[in-house]
């Protein structure tokens, strides 16, 4: 096998990694208490927490890395898994949409989690030295953030890397938790831009160590258990008799969070698992390039750890539509209009919980309802990763581009961008072409990142080993956190 997530220990750094846990009072979370934080949580923890800010840098917060956090910035513990259901009246499709609702995760963006999936098995092996090492945090947003707080939980220096064009909030809260940040040229579309500042840092340094979430199973591993399970949860929670759930959609971004697809494919075969990107930067459904602003996905390339033999569908969203219903969402005048129209005033002002890519998630959801003709028993689900709280700054630009929001604008932003979504732009995976988007890894990880085409052969050819192996590992670590936590003598 090809070892995706390394777990053999380092004996000498691991006593320094769990020294600085010990000095610093840091207690690390297993993937069981995510999951199952109110029933897992030692009572010490929770007690600590009713004290603790939501976004407060504060070890404690490790135990809110779960999707079930009580909906409050301070002193919440635990409740069910936090969703909105969205109904026809917003969708203007018959199928029952969900998503999973990222605002009341640390960071305000599940983008914790899956930092967390990267750096804790080597924090724990003794891979990574918090007394000597830095942690790269190559990102266009939400995962650079995401690891310079864990980083800072758990007592580790961060280097965080991101586009120079991203919204004023992202850099803003990032200066208060960083170590150090690069702004690279460029926005959401300039992957490649990012990956060379990485290139210079492993070869002008010899104390960093990077945590790539394009290529780090340990991204895979954690939306597989910890969102995956999240999503069974609901599903058994709230089909009614007769349903059946019918598709998971997802904007790629860095393809972590489509594992939580595989994760529900294997209790419901017949599902289709929908992979979403930007129309204006078209990689996976016309191996195109070009620029977008759906804050919170990346592009141009195919990232490893995604599973694309399991992936039924490709759409593409135009990002001038996900900048149009910001506005409707946000703006007075939208939610006035939507509240006429019949979606019902409590979940119209709750619609600041999707960002950009929640709205491009909610639309490719619209979508591919559309293609396969949903009725009212098809369940689809998706992710609202962020919300509206980073990027304020982007309403501000919008209305001085365009002017002020009034009811036309949203009547017809209503009528032509949500309800008048349509089936184009949508392409259903053939076995060739699941392959052809499979073989385009070969030019970003195979020529240029130095992975081996026997490994990009075994994701496809070998796959149910090769991605099984990486899903049977969630308990593997979390003996290790159990026995990393006893030596600490802080359990």
């Amino acid at each position: 096998m090809y070892n995706q997530i390394n777990l053999s220990i380092d004996k000498a750094k691991q006593k320094n990694c769990i020294e600085r846990a010990r000095s610093r009072g840091i207690r690390i979370p297993t993937f069981r208490q995510m999951k199952n934080p109110d029933k897992e949580t030692p009572v010490k923890v929770k007690e600590g927490l009713k004290e603790t800010g939501l976004w407060d840098v504060n070890p404690l917060n490790l135990f809110r890395i779960t999707w079930k956090n009580e909906p409050k910035t301070s002193g919440g513990l635990y409740g069910g898994v936090n969703f909105i259901e969205f109904p026809s009246s917003l969708t203007g499709v018959k199928a029952r949409i969900f998503a999973l609702v990222g605002k009341w995760f640390p960071t305000g963006a599940h983008k914790v989690g899956a930092s967390f999936g990267c750096l804790v098995p080597r924090l724990i092996t003794g891979q990574f030295d918090p007394t000597r090492d830095w942690a790269v945090w190559p990102s266009t947003g939400n995962y650079c953030r995401g690891g310079a707080y864990n980083s800072q939980l758990l007592g580790c220096r961060s280097i965080a890397i991101l586009p120079e064009g991203m919204s004023k909030e992202r850099f803003d809260w990032l200066r208060t938790v960083a170590g150090e940040i690069i702004a690279t040229p460029g926005t959401e579309s300039n992957v490649k831009e990012i990956y060379d500042k990485v290139h210079e840092l492993r070869s002008t340094r010899d104390d960093v160590v990077i945590f790539n979430q394009f290529d780090e199973f340990g991204n895979y591993l954690w939306h597989y258990e910890v969102t995956g399970g999240a999503l069974e949860e609901v599903a058994k929670a709230h089909m009614r008799p007769g349903d059946r759930v019918a598709a998971a959609v997802y904007t790629t971004g860095s393809a972590g969070t489509i594992a939580s697809g595989d994760y529900l494919k294997r209790l419901w075969p017949a599902m289709k698992i929908v992979a979403s990107e930007a129309l204006q930067c078209p990689t996976l459904l016309r191996n195109g390039w070009g620029a977008h602003r759906i804050e919170g996905i990346g592009d141009k390339h195919v990232p490893w750890v995604h599973n694309v033999r399991n992936t039924d569908m490709i759409t593409a969203i135009d990002d001038n539509d996900c900048m149009a219903l910001i506005r409707l969402f946000n703006e007075p005048a939208g939610r006035e209009y939507l509240k006429s129209a019949g979606v019902p005033a409590v979940l119209a002002e709750r619609l600041d919980l999707l960002g950009i890519s929640g709205v491009a998630n909610l639309l490719s959801a619209i979508k591919a309802a559309k293609y396969y003709e949903m009725d009212e028993h098809d369940v689809v689900f998706t992710i609202l990763t962020d919300s509206m709280e980073m990027y304020g700054s982007r309403l501000q630009e919008l209305e001085a581009e365009f002017g002020a929001y009034g009811a036309v604008n949203a009547e017809v932003d209503f009528a032509s961008r949500l309800h008048g979504q349509k089936t184009d732009n949508a392409l259903e995976l053939t076995y060739p072409e699941r392959l052809r988007v499979h073989n385009l890894k070969y030019y970003t990880w195979i020529e240029q990142q130095g992975k081996s085409s026997e490994e990009l052969h075994s994701q496809w050819y070998d796959a149910d080993n090769y991605w099984g192996e990486i899903r049977t590992m969630a308990p593997k670590i979390d003996k290790l956190i159990d026995e990393f936590n006893a030596a600490t003598g802080l359990n």
